[in-house]
């Protein structure tokens, strides 16, 4: 028979989350039903050049979670494994959109499970959300995809906002964003 952990029933979803999307979105309110308190753990890469800054994705999640208390949002470096021990989590969350995003994971998973005694548990991505990530968001925005009704299927309102914002202020001025100051 395995460990038995006492204590709380604590998960880690990691991620970019360069933008937070709706597939995210919809990972975490499902995800946060299953444990007592699930940490939304922003990953801080210095080897990667996000669009958002780690203060804007971890405020961005804070104004989409702000009334569900057993959702916390974190930002961490290093290894998502010595991360979850640090916060006490017994789990992993991690959403699964299809057969390639299993086999990546099922490695990962196995690799935590041996290493750090931390089990991994893996969400099916809703249909609606299956094609759904940040950077093909991010390269249809950049690329002059903005139309808002179509955005908002992808991103929450406040991540859309800020999308615009962020283009415009980098002078990527995408179609359809409405006139601006200069």
């Amino acid at each position: 028979m395995g460990k038995q952990r006492l204590g709380p029933n604590i998960a880690v979803f990691p991620g970019t989350f360069d933008p937070p999307t709706n597939g995210h979105i919809d990972i975490i309110q499902r995800g946060r039903l299953l444990f007592d308190e699930l940490i939304v753990a922003v990953l801080q890469n210095p080897e990667k050049e996000p669009l958002f800054t780690t203060e804007d994705r971890l405020e961005m999640l804070r104004e989409l979670f702000h009334d569900m208390p057993n959702v916390k949002v974190a930002a961490f470096d290093g290894l998502t494994m010595d991360f979850a021990r640090k916060c006490g989590a017994r789990a992993i969350l991690r959403g699964i959109r299809d057969g390639a995003d299993l086999r990546f994971e099922m490695q990962l998973a196995n690799a935590n499970l041996m290493v750090g005694e931390v089990e991994t548990v893996f969400l099916l991505a809703n249909d609606e959300y299956i094609l759904t990530s940040s950077t093909l968001i991010k390269q249809i925005v950049e690329m002059g995809g903005w139309d808002k009704r179509r955005l908002l299927r992808l991103v929450p309102p406040n991540v859309a906002a800020r999308l615009r914002e962020r283009l415009v202020r980098n002078g990527r001025r995408a179609r359809n964003a409405g006139a601006t100051k200069r």
